[in-house]
């Protein structure tokens, strides 16, 4: 079992910067794949970013991409979404995810077991 709780989305103006943190419980985190991704009002999930269970090996959407940086701390059993020049269609609840069946980056949702409750991420033009 893994839990997953996120924290640090708020209200910021565009152009500006949010870390968000997910911190996991479990003995499998640092063995899974972790993820982001976000829901805005009326539109479906959509992936943000991937690593793999080391943090050696990231992916993004292209709608992100240069902009937002996941890393992890296993250590700490926490992953992390720093994110730069933010922009209004940022706007949704960002949700972190884990693979536990996956070591390497994955994309799709459907592969994701564990779901943290969401932050909210609001970005103001």
């Amino acid at each position: 079992q893994v839990q997953l709780v996120e924290s640090g989305g708020g209200l910021v103006q565009a152009g500006g910067s949010l870390r968000l943190s997910c911190a996991a419980s479990g003995r499998t985190f640092s063995s899974s794949a972790m993820g982001w991704f976000r829901q805005a009002p009326g539109k479906e999930r959509e992936f943000v970013a991937a690593s793999s269970w080391s943090g050696g090996s990231t992916y993004y959407a292209d709608s992100v991409k240069g902009r937002f940086t996941i890393s992890r701390d296993n250590a700490k059993n926490t992953v992390y979404l720093q994110m730069n020049s933010l922009k209004p269609e940022d706007t949704a609840v960002y949700y972190c995810a884990a693979g536990s069946r996956y070591t390497i980056m994955v994309v799709n949702d459907k592969r994701y077991d564990y779901w943290g409750q969401g932050t909210q991420v609001t970005v103001s033009s």
